[in-house]
């Protein structure tokens, strides 16, 4: 897998999950807590990657 296809493949993940974490009402909820890891998760490598998670954060926390 390219550098290229691995980001674009994060970039679909942290886009699904921030979906997922919106729709979730109980944010208390043990699967939220394990969704806000992971998504702490990808930001931290889709910005070591370069990417600029901007316009793409919706959950901006």
């Amino acid at each position: 897998m390219t550098e290229k296809e691995m980001i674009q493949k994060n970039i679909e993940e942290f886009s699904r999950l921030q979906k997922y974490m919106i729709l979730t009402e109980d944010k208390k909820s043990a699967a939220y807590k394990e969704m806000h890891e992971r998504y702490t998760d990808l930001k931290a490598i889709l910005t070591a990657s370069g990417v600029n998670i901007t316009d793409i954060d919706r959950i901006k926390e």
